[in-house]
């Protein structure tokens, strides 16, 4: 494998409205540079979220159409991608990210710790999810889960060398989400790629919020690789795989495995 490129996708999301997300997401995996292996997106990206029943009209299905058309853009530019929604499954509403590989492989994360009045609404998942990507061996997160070192631990192992993290955190918070996203990178020796959510959440009847972008990619000794503001952009930017076992090699956390 050579240098991978990857791109965190930083957007505003219309809650409530998955043709809309569905729409925007196709369309930014379609202008990627032709170089990117990797696509990762916002929590919720395809669905927003609010915390009341209306919630369960905009959930998905992680086989259904909304997600298929995003699969089958995603073979057509040759991009694996992750994207953030509201499934909806036999076991319930969760939080989860769906990955899509260039193949149409898929797999589904749901998120394990829920934030605040996500807790009233949806289910949280029990398992950790790690998938084979372009860009190497990655374990799924999803903003909140930062918070939680064990679930860290648990993919701080030699094959996983890079977290994939869909956030769709408080702008008045955006310090800590760029340090969360730093330590969990240095915690495992790994890349960490952050996509976070950016705008307001403008809609009838629920609290307004301002999310914070910030979307970073950390490098494996916990520095900051690269990183956006709060515009709607994409980060694109290689990760390589040499400096990773540089820094493997360096601090020696995996030598008795």
């Amino acid at each position: 494998m050579g240098v991978p490129t990857v791109a965190a996708c930083q957007m505003a999301v219309a809650d409530l409205d998955p043709a809309q997300n569905r729409r925007v997401i196709a369309d930014r995996i379609a202008g990627l540079p032709d170089r990117v292996d990797l696509a990762v997106f916002p929590e919720y990206a395809l669905t927003g979220f609010v915390a009341d029943d209306r919630v369960y009209d905009a959930a998905v299905a992680r086989d259904g159409p909304a997600v298929t058309a995003i699969g089958e853009r995603a073979r057509e530019a040759g991009v694996a991608v992750t994207v953030g929604l509201v499934e909806d499954g036999p076991e319930g509403y969760h939080n989860a990210t769906v990955y899509v590989g260039a193949d149409g492989e898929t797999a589904v994360y749901r998120k394990r710790h829920l934030w605040a009045a996500e807790s009233e609404w949806l289910t949280p998942g029990t398992e950790s999810v790690v998938v084979d990507t372009p860009a190497g061996r990655a374990g799924l997160v999803t903003c909140y889960d930062l918070n939680f070192v064990d679930r860290s631990a648990e993919l701080a192992r030699p094959a996983v060398e890079l977290l994939l993290v869909g956030g769709a955190w408080p702008a008045a918070h955006s310090e800590n989400w760029r340090l969360l996203l730093r330590a969990r990178a240095l915690d495992g020796v790994r890349w960490v790629v952050g996509a976070g959510r950016t705008g307001r959440r403008r809609l009838a009847d629920a609290d307004p919020a301002q999310y914070a972008g910030r979307s970073l990619v950390a490098r494996p000794d916990g520095g900051v690789h690269r990183e956006l503001d709060r515009g709607e952009r994409d980060l694109v930017t290689e990760l390589d795989p040499a400096l990773l076992a540089d820094q493997r090699s360096l601090v020696g956390v995996f030598d008795e495995e």
